[in-house]
């Protein structure tokens, strides 16, 4: 069952918001909440972006691009350890066999 949310106040660019939360996960939100306050204040300080509304979306731009490199770096790392653990799972059915024929 889910349970009701609860509102959450946070603080963008000196703005406050009231988001709805599940219970538990506050901190996380506001985690989330302060990451953005950050990257829309060191947007807003290069003087390159006017505007609220331009701001977020370069900061959602910049978030998607951030996340898929690390989800592209981690697809990698998976196909990397994959590869090693079929090496030696590889390695070990060759010693396996070796020793069975020795035994016979």
């Amino acid at each position: 069952m889910n349970e009701p949310s609860i509102p959450v106040i946070v603080t963008i660019l000196d703005k406050e918001y009231r988001v709805a939360c599940q219970k538990g996960e506050e901190e996380g939100l506001k985690a989330s909440a302060r990451l953005l306050d950050a990257k829309m204040r060191s947007i807003r300080a290069t003087g390159k972006v006017i505007g609220t509304d331009r701001m977020a979306v370069m900061v959602a731009l910049n978030l998607a691009h951030e996340l898929l490199q690390q989800q592209s770096k981690d697809s990698s790392t998976t196909a990397g350890i994959q590869k090693r653990l079929l090496s030696i799972q590889d390695k070990i059915d060759i010693a396996l066999n070796h020793r069975n024929q020795l035994e016979v």
